[in-house]
Order: C-alpha cells, then sequence, then structure tokens
C-alpha cells in the first residue's frame, strides 16, 4: 500500500519516548506504582506529571478549545527556536490534525460559490474536496514539472486575472511545502515572490507545512513561509495574513492516527480571530492525547536527558532510511522506459510521469478509464502494488502521473522497483512504447 502517506501501516516503529509519556497520561495510576521507574525512564515520568498538571481532569476531560495553553505554549517557543521571531500563543490552535485546520479556515475564508481559492496542481485532494463541500471555488495554479514542480508567477497571474473575469474573487492561496505529491522544496526566493504576490493581490496565504520535518537534500533546506515574511519587515511583515499549518502525523514520527495538529495564524485582524475561536467552541475541545503528541513533538528531549540519545537516534535512523528510500525510488522510476521522476527533495512522495503511448490510451477509452487510472490498475493486478493516479491530483492535459510513497521498507524497495520496473516493461512492450525522451 503505497498510495497513503500512512508509516507505521508500512512497518516504521513509533518512537519510544513519545509512547511511553502518553502512556502514562493515559494510565495515570502507573505512575502511583513503586516500580514505575524500573519500566519508564525518570524524564518520560516527569514530563506526563508535566501535561497531567496542564489537564486537570486528564486525558479523558475537554480542555479549551484551542488546546491547552501549557502546550500552545510550547508550540509558540517551538516557533520561536524555527524562526527566529516570536510567537503568540494566543495565536495557535490545536487541532485533530492538520487536516481539520485547514477546513476550518477554508470555512472561515469561503462565503460563496463566487470566492476562489489558489490549489496549487497537482494538489492534495483536502483542498479540492474542502472547498467543494464549504461551496466555493477551486482556482488551479500549475507547477511546473520542467523547473522541478517551482512556481511560474506569469502563468499565477493569468489564472487570477483570468478567475476575475469570470466573476470568481480570490480570496486564498494554497502553498504545499515540501511538496505532495511533488516532493518538491520552495527555496526563499521562491517564498519571497509568493509573499509579494499575496501581498499585491490581497490574499490570505495557507501554508501547508506538514513534511517540514521531511528534507531529503541540502541545497534546499526548509524554509518557513513565516520566517521569510519576518525577515522581509514593513509593511509586508505587517499586513500578509498568514496561516501556517502542521502536525505529528509526518515526519519521523508518523503519528497518523493520533490525529495532532496545529495551525498559527499571522497578520489576522483581531474580530477574524475571535470568530474562528468561536467556531473552533462548537466542537468544544481537539482531542487530548493528539494534543500532548504535539507537545511532545515540538518539545522533545534535550541533550543530557534520560532519553535524549534513544530518541535522537531512533530519529536520525528513520530520516537517513528516508533519504536512502528517496534516492532509490528516484533512481529507479528514471532507469525504466518512458518514465520521467523528478527527485524527491522533501515529503515522503515520489510521482512519476507515465508517457503512456497512444495504444495505451486508446485500450484505457475503450475500458472507459482515464489513461493513467487504467496503468495504475494493470499495476496493481500484476504487482499488487497499490499507487494512486495522477488524475486523482490534477495534471496538464494529456500529462500522465502515478503518485507511490517513498515508506516502504527499506529493504523491500529494491525488489519493489524491480517488480514495477518488469511490470513497466510488459506494459510498454504490449503497447508498444517509443523510445525514451
Amino acid at each position: 500500500f503505497t498510495n497513503v502517506g500512512n508509516p507505521h501501516a508500512l512497518g516504521q516503529k513509533p518512537l519510544t519516548f513519545p509512547r511511553q509519556v502518553v502512556a502514562l497520561c493515559q494510565a495515570p495510576f502507573l505512575l502511583d506504582d513503586p516500580n514505575v521507574g524500573l519500566i519508564f525512564p525518570a524524564d518520560a515520568i516527569a514530563r506526563a506529571k508535566h501535561y497531567l498538571a496542564m489537564a486537570p481532569g486528564g486525558l479523558g476531560a475537554y480542555s479549551d478549545s484551542r488546546g491547552i495553553p501549557g502546550i500552545r505554549k510550547e508550540v509558540a517557543e517551538f516557533i520561536e527556536r524555527r524562526d527566529g521571531y516570536p510567537s503568540d500563543p494566543e495565536l495557535i490552535y490545536l487541532t485533530d490534525g492538520a487536516s481539520k485546520g485547514v477546513m476550518q479556515m477554508l470555512n472561515t475564508i469561503i462565503r460563496n460559490e463566487r470566492d476562489g481559492i489558489l490549489v496549487p496542481v497537482p494538489q492534495y485532494p483536502l483542498y479540492s474536496a474542502a472547498i467543494s463541500l464549504f461551496g466555493g471555488s477551486l482556482v488551479p495554479y500549475y507547477l511546473e514539472e520542467e523547473a522541478n514542480w517551482g512556481l511560474d508567477f506569469v502563468n499565477l497571474r493569468q489564472t487570477v486575472a483570468s478567475a476575475r473575469s469570470k466573476g470568481i474573487t480570490v480570496r486564498a492561496m494554497v502553498i504545499i511545502n515540501p511538496g505532495n505529491p511533488t516532493g518538491q522544496c520552495l527555496s526563499e526566493g521562491n517564498i519571497k515572490e509568493l509573499l509579494k504576490f499575496c501581498f499585491h493581490e490581497n490574499l490570505v496565504l495557507l501554508a501547508d507545512e506538514v513534511y517540514q520535518q521531511n528534507i531529503y537534500q541540502d541545497e534546499r533546506p526548509f524554509i518557513s513561509a513565516r520566517k521569510v515574511l519576518f525577515d522581509m519587515g514593513p509593511p509586508m511583515s505587517r499586513e500578509v495574513q498568514l496561516v501556517s499549518f502542521h502536525t505529528v502525523s509526518k515526519g519521523y514520527w508518523g503519528e497518523c492516527g493520533q490525529r495532532g495538529g496545529y495551525f498559527e495564524m499571522t497578520n489576522l485582524p483581531p474580530k477574524t480571530v475571535d470568530e474562528i475561536y468561536k467556531v473552533a467552541s462548537i466542537a468544544l475541545s481537539p482531542n487530548v492525547p493528539g494534543q500532548i503528541f504535539m507537545g511532545l513533538m515540538v518539545n522533545p528531549p534535550k541533550p543530557g536527558d534520560i532519553s535524549y540519545l534513544k530518541f535522537s537516534a531512533e530519529s536520525k535512523s528513520i530520516l537517513e532510511s528516508l533519504r536512502r528510500r528517496a534516492r532509490l525510488m528516484t533512481d529507479g522510476f528514471n532507469s525504466c522506459r518512458n518514465v520521467v521522476c523528478n527527485f524527491t527533495e522533501g515529503a515522503m512522495y515520489s510521482f512519476p510521469q507515465i508517457r503512456l503511448p497512444p495504444k495505451a490510451i486508446d485500450a484505457a477509452k475503450r475500458a472507459g478509464k482515464a489513461a493513467d487510472v487504467f496503468y495504475c490498475l494493470k499495476l496493481l493486478e500484476a504487482t499488487g502494488i497499490s499507487t494512486v493516479p495522477g488524475s486523482g491530483f490534477g495534471q496538464k492535459e494529456g500529462v500522465f502521473h502515478l503518485r507511490t510513497t517513498i515508506l516502504p521498507a527499506e529493504e523491500d524497495m529494491p525488489a519493489i522497483m524491480t517488480s514495477f520496473k518488469k511490470f513497466n516493461d510488459t506494459f510498454m512492450d504490449q503497447y508498444d512504447g517509443y523510445s525514451r525522451m
């Protein structure tokens, strides 16, 4: 199952320290056991007590609708360390995964079908689905595959002008950095241009930065949109409205089922923040264990702590293996006939372009399927490898892709790529493939 970014389902082991802390928080009677120190390290015990003191009713009680104040403070301190600029805990809301935060903000922004949201294509389908659910209009802007899935600002301006000519009010722009499904990391220059664009066009920037820990090259490290914005100084740093999202689901944590996330608001008017608080209050409280996972992610063991060496070794092992898997998969795809693939710089996906022969496209039409769906189903039937057709994310007309995760166990990766190559060769032979361009 390489179709979903679901690390633990593909064998990634949970990090020990956060699970120890949450186990103690879930079963606080263990803290009263005289043998607790034989099973749990002292720093995990101390941290469990720290979080239980913040949650007087324990994990079974509602928290503040915005999330536990002490954990929001830990998130603010993490953001300040990362960006070099202070962060206000009052403008940070904890959510059930980043998805709930994204949906809350889109619901806030969209008033009716004439409100448009700029979304990168290929895109993560959460955006098109949520925009549709809230009755808005998706305004797709295409990433440039030949420029390593970079942004084309000429195309972006034309897209906005075209939407406005149809009576659509473009209100916000989404960026996914590092990219899903494309796996690219935006350069600082690209983010600066983006922020200038949002400033001039009066757009809210929704920065989906959930893969910020997943970086597999050194040329383009992750840099947050917030840091770039504050580096640019006034008037932009005071005026561009920015909402940033993060989660415990991705990175080397991979805790998708725990549903811990946050969003941070920058330069949103106080009245708007008040309304967002009201809407958050409808759901009463984000799940409390997910909040504790978020606190642990932003405030992990430090050098000198008992659990630091083990936590650090586990984290490093996962990230280094993902870096090797990104290379194995990209090289594997690029060795196949009629397949071209940009290197997975970040996130946890590969998005190869499959250059399908005309006969394959005709066969797909006869089968009543999109050409990339046809290819992916044949791949599944022949190999058992489950992927997602590129049409599920959007792509340029006449261009075909598939998305796969780089998450299978490292020792399984060579066999998976060999299996894919064998299938692809047979498929291209069957449908009279042309030589690689």
